[in-house]
């Protein structure tokens, strides 16, 4: 009977989808394992490799190869592949990551298998990066051998746990509505695991993160309407998740977002747009006067009446 499902979710990853499959069939366990291979109807040949892959490996290397794009960011073909998993605990990885530790499945599940307690757990990995910025670990010497949703719950992004280092328990058989309908599938997946038990922590690095901080999709999001706007929806639904016990830090996660709308490419001329996204943030976020100042100046106030203002305040000096 399968112990462990390893998920690798992947799309247009040719270059390095061999790598993420190897990993995970070097792995050394003393029970059965599944590799489910979900691909997101690629078209540059990362299909036809983990067809070759399913070829050589029968009935180990499993392909979940989707008729079309299922959107979402590949959050909805990890639910659909999460459906054909038959392990009591299932391991993440993108298909462009990998492994780098033969025990890392064995070492994970005894933990969880010690731990009833814990919903899921995490490692220590190490992040690459594609534009030569000198790769690094993750987590340093301070971790905590657990976490919980107090930890998760901040003004800036869960960064401490790469999808690669993970492993779940499969209990959630059923996803809320709202998890679909977000582009960042690891934020909510990691918040409902939470709500249901402590996160354990092994201090050992054990796979490879790749992330291209240059790339246009990584640097371009936080100036784009869409995915804003769904980074905000997210973070309601984490609040009604939550049954608005972290309310007050969760809006101001959410305030972050809208000082980021400010600037989004769709909204560059269009101030009616942007001053009601301003106040928006100034009521959610309460900066300090010199910030709320700053923010009014630049967004609220029409730029005739700006102008007029400091040709006013100038008229003493000449």
């Amino acid at each position: 009977m399968v112990k462990v499902s390893v998920l690798i979710i992947t799309y247009n990853q040719h270059k390095f989808i061999r790598k993420a499959i190897d990993s995970a069939l070097m792995q050394q366990t003393t029970f059965p394992i599944e590799i489910l291979v979900g691909d997101d109807f690629s078209s540059d040949g990362t299909r036809e490799i983990i067809q070759e892959y399913e070829r050589l490996h029968p009935g180990l290397v499993i392909g979940v190869l989707h008729p079309r794009n299922m959107g979402k960011n590949g959050g909805i073909n990890f639910l659909e592949t999460l459906k054909l998993a038959k392990g009591e605990y299932y391991a993440l990885m993108d298909g462009d990551d990998y492994w780098t530790d033969p025990l890392k499945l064995q070492k994970q599940a005894d933990q969880l298998d010690a731990h009833p307690d814990y919903s899921m757990n995490f490692h220590n990995a190490i992040i690459t990066y594609e534009d030569g910025t000198p790769e690094h670990v993750l987590n340093g010497p301070d971790m905590k051998p657990y976490y919980t949703v107090d930890d998760l719950i901040g003004e800036d992004e869960i960064w401490f746990m790469a999808t690669s280092s993970t492993m779940y328990r499969n209990s959630i058989k059923e996803y809320p509505a709202w998890f679909r309908e977000s582009s960042s599938g690891d934020i909510p997946r990691l918040i409902l695991k939470a709500k249901l038990g402590k996160i354990g922590y092994v201090p050992d690095i054990m796979s490879v993160y790749r992330k291209n901080r240059g790339g246009a999709s990584f640097a371009d999001n936080y100036y784009d309407e869409t995915f804003l706007r769904n980074r905000i929806q997210m973070y309601r639904d984490i609040n009604r998740e939550l049954d608005y016990k972290y309310d007050r830090v969760l809006r101001r996660n959410i305030s972050r977002y809208y000082r980021m709308m400010l600037d989004a490419k769709q909204y560059k001329n269009r101030y009616f747009r942007r001053a009601f996204y301003a106040l928006k943030y100034l009521h959610l976020n309460r900066p300090t006067w010199r910030d709320t100042r700053k923010i009014m100046r630049d967004y609220v106030v029409p730029e005739p009446l700006s102008k007029l203002y400091s040709t006013i305040r100038l008229l003493p000096h000449r």
